[in-house]
């Protein structure tokens, strides 16, 4: 059996300094860690607050991606996907028309979203410039299913991994033509390969 989340919040405290924090893990020593360690310190860990608050799209919050769905460079009847600002050379995010969760998928929207994940994946690491995709998705800010990609440029091994992420909140924006340019090749791509439309989602206007 589990341990409940004050069990496991004691189990977390037993392992503390004395000042109630964790020490630095080994991932400050990774290369792709985008902080240099001296002077870093971790944050104490708050005991848990339970329920867990509803995120957007439940518990009567709004949901973001129904009231104001971001505007699609690639759509069909049952996914759209867009165009994030980002310090990556391209931020994609795929999300579902209908107000669904990832465990809410049927078994067709499942194999829909693997399916559409697999072409995208191809289509990114096509780009010439692009060394690898990165799928990312989290979800608890939103209730309404989103997943993210991240492109990760050729050459920058510094780069790679699960601190991706956290570099594209740090680079400059990159420039909107070029990230546009990349996201329209890429979206002609899936269409190619997979279905659907490229351009605004027509359902929206």
């Amino acid at each position: 059996m589990g341990m409940t989340p004050e069990q496991w919040f004691a189990h977390v405290q037993a392992h503390t300094g004395p000042d109630g924090r964790l020490g630095l893990s080994g991932m400050t020593g990774w290369e792709a860690f985008p902080f240099e360690p001296d002077g870093l310190t971790v944050a104490r860990l708050d005991p848990p607050v339970l329920p867990d608050p509803p995120r957007g799209g439940e518990g009567g919050r709004a949901c973001w991606s129904c009231d104001r769905p971001p505007e699609a460079v690639w759509s069909d009847e049952h996914w759209r996907l867009a165009v994030e600002t980002s310090g990556a050379p391209l931020l994609l995010m795929l999300t579902s028309r209908t107000h669904l969760d990832l465990r809410d998928l049927d078994d067709d929207r499942a194999g829909e979203l693997g399916r559409i994940l697999v072409h995208l994946v191809r289509a990114i690491e096509d780009l010439p410039h692009i060394a690898r995709a990165h799928v990312s998705r989290w979800g608890d800010g939103g209730a309404h299913l989103h997943v993210f990609l991240y492109a990760r440029p050729a050459g920058f091994g510094q780069l790679r991994g699960t601190c991706f992420a956290v570099w594209d909140d740090l680079l400059p924006p990159v420039p909107e033509a070029v990230r546009d340019a990349d996201a329209t090749a890429v979206a002609r791509a899936l269409a190619a390969s997979y279905g659907g439309e490229v351009g605004p989602d027509r359902a929206l206007s």
